[in-house]
């Protein structure tokens, strides 16, 4: 598979500066991220979340994990996580559990941790378990728009 259509076109139609980064087939961000040679601290995963107020993705270093709790404070809402049907039905031109992280490129509210954010660089999953979209901090935030929050809210 290759970059998802849907990333594919929101880049275009940014005109930013990317890379494609190929590597052996992985399961995990963090195997990505081996994989890939690059630091986990500056691979973005993404992980879809959902409560009756819908979908907020968040996005953070591969290396970290999301701590609910503290989102859940600064976000003032009880977030679970998206069920593997939602996934499909999302990013139905991605891998399961190879999400881009650019929300916005799919509609969804998203939400950036600061350890990802501090970052020069930025490497996400291009739709699938063998490529990565590599762009700047600059470029990144960009995608992302200026409606993302940012927060601490991983570990």
């Amino acid at each position: 598979m290759a970059i998802a259509m849907t990333v594919s076109n929101y880049l275009d139609r940014y005109g930013v500066d990317y890379d494609i980064l190929s590597h052996p087939h992985t399961v995990t961000s963090g195997q990505s991220a081996e994989a890939a040679h690059v630091p986990g601290t500056r691979l973005a995963k993404s992980v879809l979340l959902e409560d009756d107020g819908g979908y907020l993705m968040v996005v953070l270093p591969s290396n970290r994990q999301v701590d609910l709790g503290e989102l859940h404070r600064q976000m003032n809402r009880s977030l679970g996580l998206a069920t593997e049907s939602e996934l499909v039905r999302l990013f139905s031109d991605c891998e399961i559990g190879a999400l881009p992280a650019l929300g916005p490129a799919y509609g969804i509210e998203t939400v950036v941790d600061d350890a990802i954010a501090e970052q020069p660089d930025i490497y996400f999953e291009a739709g699938d378990h063998e490529q990565l979209v590599h762009v700047s901090a600059e470029t990144f935030s960009t995608l992302l728009g200026d409606s993302t929050r940012h927060g601490q809210f991983s570990h």
